[in-house]
């Protein structure tokens, strides 16, 4: 044993000053120290899980997920570092846990004859003391709660039977422990290969596991538990963390999807359209795209998600590179018949509950008769509207530094581009309905914007995966809340829901259009189906309807709205948003909508919250 403790004295010197420095000045620990040996404590904390082995298995994932970790190549060493940092932790936070995780040689439960997948084993061992037990039945309770791919754990007493297999140590003195050892069913049988899918499902359950028994093991030794075992998860992006999220915004920033997918000539398409007496589609003209499609690619797969030592952060970024492939492809698509097959993949079919809400709403709202088109707010009164309410904003924020640009290559209207707010040359806006237009382009899109900026990751200010339905729906719902829903309003985002369906099953341009006069005057159903034909066929169109009766259900349930307000998120991500926020690793938004806090807005948000239907926003 001398020559080996000689051999470590130095890593030990140094990890008793990274000791000192963590309780002293709160400063992380990310220590290296060769053959792949590296302690990451990023605060202190009540427990350590520790791999021992060199080659990176689910075990060594599971571990480095963590917030505290030892990976360690021999089993000298992670013992004498776990000792270490187990006396230093456990007189700081009156209690201290190491779990010692790796896994069984094989997966003996899998054989050839069995008619079945059969469970798969998972074996623990720990002290006699009381913490140490709870800690361990609360692991056994919550593994075997989570299936992995049509197999459910069964829990054993480990009896090692290999080197591999042996404890950290067996008689680990005033040292609480707990032994996990769970079989390699995420491996292809007699191979190296692994299963992907597998892999992350048996390494999700080893960390939440993990820290469930972590949270039980600080009641059972008298301790303040967290409000959720997730709290005890990392606060602090490792440096891979950060570099991945760079280059996937990098690649985002290449393009702007809906700028080059949106026609550039939709007042001269409309003079064509009237022209040939609405029986001939007219030519539409698009940006060139400035990016070759191919390298953007290879650019977007060439970030490297393997070492990111986080399995949420891992998935939200997975998910957007996968959905950034997608707006890829549907750009190389567009114009061509493929372009809405692709479209229908990013943004769904139009489900019949929801089209079924859409003809109720244009049912049971009666259609206005159609007046003159009146001169409205052109596009010069209504920039400067905007720059005023973005002015607001950043006297309460200086870090909102949103533009507004007037552009004369745009359909009538508004859209916000990251950090820009476009208005075009064309717009013809009734003054009555400013405020509603600004609040939901501003108080929603851009101020989730750059509170997403302020995240420390760029992913929450262009947004997670599959973001717009929940944003347009926010935007829906600013638009009600400041009192500017009328029934044209609501008749139109109806309207585009029917549009959609209509276009993915197959109506032409000019079927689309026919079948939206019933219910639109001639240019309110072009400007309706030019965006839902635009690029050769889009159905994002039906995400408003969509988004706000997912809205509506969130408030109707009890839910804030506080979250949303935190970046451009999903519904689907509000239990990563919990989450992550539990950890520590977001802020609380910089800013919340000013229309919230006016005295209009509260009585229709208290309203929202009791259950409304969409047709019951409508207030002019």
């Amino acid at each position: 044993m001398k020559p080996k403790l000689v051999e470590h004295t130095s890593p030990l010197l140094q990890i008793e000053a990274d000791l000192g420095a963590l309780f002293r000045d709160g400063k992380p620990i990310r220590r290296e120290f060769g053959n792949g040996n590296r302690l990451h404590i990023d605060r202190p904390l009540p427990f350590l899980c520790v791999h021992v082995g060199s080659h990176q298995d689910a075990a060594f994932h599971a571990v480095s997920a963590n917030a505290s970790y030892l990976i360690a190549a021999d089993i000298e060493l992670a013992g004498e570092v776990a000792r270490l940092v187990a006396g230093r932790l456990h007189n700081h936070c009156g209690a201290f846990l190491l779990l010692d995780i790796g896994e069984l040689a094989e997966d003996r439960f899998l054989t050839d004859d069995v008619p079945f997948l059969p469970p798969f084993e998972i074996a623990l061992a720990c002290g006699n003391t009381a913490p140490e037990k709870a800690a361990r039945k609360r692991f056994a309770d919550a593994a075997s709660a989570r299936e992995a791919k049509y197999r459910t754990p069964r829990v054993d007493e480990l009896s090692p039977t290999t080197r591999a297999e042996a404890r950290l140590w067996d008689d680990p003195g005033d040292v609480a422990c707990l032994t996990v050892r769970f079989a390699p069913i995420y491996r292809v049988p007699g191979t190296k290969r692994v299963y992907p899918e597998l892999h992350d499902l048996v390494v999700a359950n080893m960390v939440d596991s993990a820290l469930q028994a972590v949270s039980a093991f600080l009641k059972a030794s008298s301790l303040e538990q967290p409000a959720t075992h997730r709290s005890l998860g990392r606060r602090a992006y490792i440096d891979a963390v950060a570099r991945a999220d760079r280059a996937i915004d990098n690649v985002a920033s290449t393009f702007d999807f809906l700028l080059a997918v949106t026609p550039i000539n939709a007042e001269p398409a409309w003079r064509e359209f009237q022209a040939g007496a609405f029986e001939r589609v007219p030519a539409l003209l698009y940006r060139p795209l400035e990016l070759e499609v191919a390298d953007q690619k290879r650019r977007l797969y060439s970030i490297s998600l393997d070492h990111l030592e986080d399995t949420l952060l891992t998935r939200l970024l997975s998910e957007k590179q996968q959905e950034l492939d997608l707006q890829l492809s549907m750009l190389a698509a567009r114009e061509t018949p493929r372009f809405i097959e692709l479209g229908r993949a990013l943004y769904g079919s139009v489900e019949p509950r929801l089209a079924a809400r859409a003809r109720a709403i244009l049912e049971k709202l009666p259609r206005v008769a159609s007046a003159a088109r009146q001169k409205g707010l052109d596009a010069d009164a209504v920039a400067a509207a905007a720059r005023d309410m973005i002015a607001g904003y950043r006297a309460a924020y200086p870090d909102f530094e949103a533009s507004v640009e007037i552009r004369g290559d745009l359909p009538a209207g508004l859209l916000v581009s990251r950090n820009r707010l476009l208005v075009s040359r064309d717009t013809n806006l009734p003054p009555e309905r400013l405020t509603a237009l600004l609040s939901h382009e501003i108080g929603v899109h851009l101020l989730t914007y750059f509170n997403g900026a302020a995240q420390g990751l760029a992913i929450f200010c262009s947004g997670l995966a599959g973001y717009e339905g929940m944003q347009e729906g926010l935007a829906v719902l600013a638009e009600y809340l400041v009192g500017g829903m009328t029934a044209a309003r609501l008749r139109l985002i109806a309207a585009r829901v029917i549009a959609c369906q209509a276009m993915l099953e197959g109506a032409t341009f000019e079927e689309a259009f026919r079948s939206l006069r019933r219910d639109l005057d001639d240019r309110e159903a072009f400007n309706v189906v030019l965006r839902v034909y635009r690029g050769g066929g889009l159905a994002k169109d039906a995400i408003y309807l969509r988004g706000l009766l997912q809205i509506l259900d969130h408030l109707r349930n009890g839910g804030s709205l506080t979250p949303f307000w935190i970046g451009k998120i999903a519904a689907a991500h509000f239990g990563a948003i919990q989450e992550l926020n539990a950890r520590g690793l977001l802020r609380a938004p910089r800013l919340e909508p000013a229309f919230l806090s006016s005295d209009a807005a509260r009585p229709r948000l208290r309203k929202a919250m009791a259950g409304i239907d969409p047709i019951d926003m409508v207030e002019s």
